[in-house]
C-alpha cells in the first residue's frame, strides 16, 4: 500500500518523525499540520488526511501494497504499523508512511526490505515527469543495514530523459548516515529560505538524524535556479511505505522474515513552519 499527504512550501519547513506521544513544542516554530495515529487498534490511518495507492510500482518491487489491515494499521497506541507479509504462494504485501523504528529480527533475516519516509513533487500529477518533478528522501534503509539513507533526485537531461543533469540522474545526490539501532529516532528535513537575503543560492535543504545535521544541499551547490526551485519552492507530498524487493535491495532470500519483526512503525509526522 502507498501511503501519502500532500502539503506546500514554506519560509521554512520541517518534517519530523519523532518517538512521543504528541508533537512536541520548538521555539519559533508552529505545527501547520501533523498526524498523531490515535484510533482503535486495528483500524486505518485516517482516510481523510492521507491517500491510499496500491497500483504504484516503479522499482520492480516484489510486493502488492494493499490496504488490508494484515499490512497497514493503527497499533492502538498512538502509531501506525507498516507490517510485511508473505502468503502460502510466496507472494509479498506491504503497507506505507514517519518517530519511526524497525522491527528487531536480526539484519540477516531482513533481506530484501525497503522502508522509507519521503517525499515528491505534486506537479508529476499534473504531467511533470519523474524526476523533474523533484524528489526529497528523508529516510530510506535497505536489508536491515545500520545506514540510513536520504537522497535528492532532480532535473535530468536536456530532452527530458531521466539520465545526467544537476542530480546526476538516475542515481541522484546521495546522502547517509549511520543508523544506532532498530528503535525510535527523529528523521526530519528542513528548507530552509530565511537567511538568504532573497537569493536562491544561499537557500538550502539538511537533512537530520535525532535533531543533529548529517548533511546540507545549497542553491549554489545545485546550480540549477530552475530546478532548485522543483525542491524548495513548489508542493510536495510526503510518503511513507515499505517496499519488498526492487532495484535498490534485491529481491529476499530464504531468510527473509515477515511479521511484526520487519515492521516499520511511525509514532507521528509534523510539518512545522517558522
Amino acid at each position: 500500500m502507498h501511503f501519502s499527504a500532500s502539503t506546500a512550501a514554506a519560509s521554512l519547513f520541517t518534517f519530523f518523525s519523532v518517538a512521543s506521544a504528541a508533537v512536541p513544542a520548538y521555539p519559533g516554530y508552529k505545527v501547520v499540520w501533523a498526524d498523531e495515529f490515535e484510533g482503535p487498534a486495528g483500524a486505518h490511518p485516517s482516510y481523510s488526511r492521507w491517500n491510499f495507492a496500491v497500483n504504484t510500482n516503479t522499482n520492480n518491487e516484489l510486493q502488492a501494497y494493499t490496504t488490508s489491515n494484515q499490512n497497514i494499521q493503527l497499533s492502538g497506541g498512538s502509531t501506525v504499523q507498516f507490517v510485511p507479509r508473505k502468503d502460502s504462494s510466496g507472494k509479498w504485501t506491504s503497507g506505507l508512511e514517519a518517530a519511526i523504528r524497525f522491527g528487531d529480527l536480526a539484519t540477516s533475516q531482513k533481506k530484501g526490505l525497503w522502508p522509507a519516509f519521503w517525499m515528491l513533487g505534486d506537479s508529476i500529477h499534473h504531467g511533470t515527469p519523474w524526476p523533474r518533478c523533484g524528489e526529497l528522501d528523508i529516510m530510506e534503509t535497505i536489508n536491515g543495514a545500520m545506514t540510513g539513507y536520504g537522497t535528492v533526485h532532480c532535473g535530468g537531461d536536456a530532452n527530458g530523459a531521466a539520465v545526467g543533469g544537476p542530480c546526476n540522474e538516475p542515481i541522484g545526490i546521495p546522502n547517509k548516515v549511520d543508523l544506532p539501532d532498530y528503535g525510535w529516532h527523529t528523521w526530519s528535513l528542513s528548507i530552509d529560505r530565511t537567511n538568504a537575503g532573497g537569493d536562491w543560492r544561499g537557500e538550502k535543504i539538511s537533512w537530520l538524524l535525532d535533531g543533529k545535521v548529517y548533511a546540507t544541499l545549497t542553491g549554489e551547490q545545485l546550480g540549477d535556479e530552475g530546478v532548485w526551485g522543483t525542491l524548495a519552492h513548489s508542493p510536495l507530498f510526503i510518503i511513507l511505505n515499505l517496499a519488498v524487493g526492487g532495484d535498490w535491495p534485491g529481491s529476499p532470500d530464504a531468510n527473509t522474515k515477515d511479521g511484526y519483526g520487519n515492521m516499520m512503525e511511525v509514532e507521528y509526522v509534523a510539518v512545522l513552519e517558522a
